[in-house]
């Protein structure tokens, strides 16, 4: 019943916000039609829209209305979208396959990719300043968190730490730093542009922090596990692509098993960081879905 519950919540936020982000998104036929076909294609029909999810169950679940969320949790799922097509390139990942069709490069070009990646940024930012519904404090709060959550002690300084840690051999706390940033950032951001959309006391803030830095890193080593148990048709990108590239992972450093302890035990540490907020059963379906996800 839980799995029922948590599939429709999922099913339900996926065909929302691929509504919102579909009028967020300039139309196939408007000039640079090439460049718009390209920004859609990275970001419409496909992808799991975990950290929609996350904005619109914290903030759902403390309060928030849903047409609120809408602005924010498109945002969040366009820098998400971005920060794939940049990480796809052949100077990053260098990636053929993404949600089980050719990455943004490989189906346009590498420059369009560039481009689309930078105007889904900068797209993001406008959904959030123009968002209605929203008061001037809220909206700046909401900036500067999901700025600073895709900046260089962000995301984009994880994406750093990930390209120098090719052919290194380094201690975990490093790789749990790296993906702290890389993967946690952006997911924490989420939360929080849901708390704050319900104007979240502090002591709650704290509490989704807590929450999100586990089911972030939670999230990442489940993606190290599948790199190495699934395939690509499941993964919907190249199965063993961080053993070639000879990128160090949970699975390398830990091994297979204690990887998969690792992420449950992180899974229990987020549940654990929900307790005494209101209604907070998504939220901890959510984390037994992160680590149990075939893909």
């Amino acid at each position: 019943m839980k799995a029922n519950v948590l599939n429709s919540a999922l099913k339900y936020t996926a065909a929302r916000i691929e509504q919102v982000l579909n009028r967020l998104l300039p139309d196939a036929n408007m000039h640079p039609v090439r460049l718009h076909q390209a920004m859609r294609y990275a970001t419409l029909g496909a992808g799991k829209r975990v950290r929609p999810f996350l904005v619109y169950g914290a903030g759902t679940m403390l309060g928030a209305d849903n047409a609120l969320l809408d602005a924010p949790a498109a945002a969040v799922e366009l820098i998400h979208a971005y920060s794939l097509v940049h990480d796809d390139l052949p100077a990053m990942d260098d990636d053929d396959l993404r949600r089980g069709r050719p990455t943004c490069h490989r189906a346009f070009d590498e420059a369009t990719a560039i481009l689309v990646g930078d105007a889904l940024q900068t797209l993001a930012f406008e959904a959030l300043a123009t968002a209605p519904g929203l008061d001037a404090e809220t909206r700046l709060a909401m900036l500067t968190t999901l700025a600073q959550a895709s900046g260089s002690q962000g995301m984009v300084g994880g994406q750093a730490l990930d390209l120098a840690a090719i052919g290194q051999s380094i201690e975990l706390d490093t790789l749990e730093q790296m993906h702290r940033l890389k993967t946690g950032a952006l997911i924490n951001a989420s939360v929080q542009l849901g708390a704050l959309t319900a104007h979240a006391d502090a002591t709650t803030q704290v509490q989704l922090t807590r929450y999100a830095c586990a089911i972030g890193l939670a999230f990442q080593v489940r993606d190290d596990i599948l790199d190495v148990i699934a395939d690509s048709l499941t993964i919907g990108k190249t199965q063993g692509k961080d053993a070639i590239d000879d990128k160090p992972t949970y699975v390398s450093l830990l091994g297979l098993d204690a990887a998969l302890a690792f992420s449950t035990e992180l899974r229990d540490e987020a549940i654990a960081a929900l307790d005494g907020l209101p209604k907070p059963e998504l939220l901890q379906q959510l984390a037994h879905y992160i680590v149990a996800r075939e893909a």
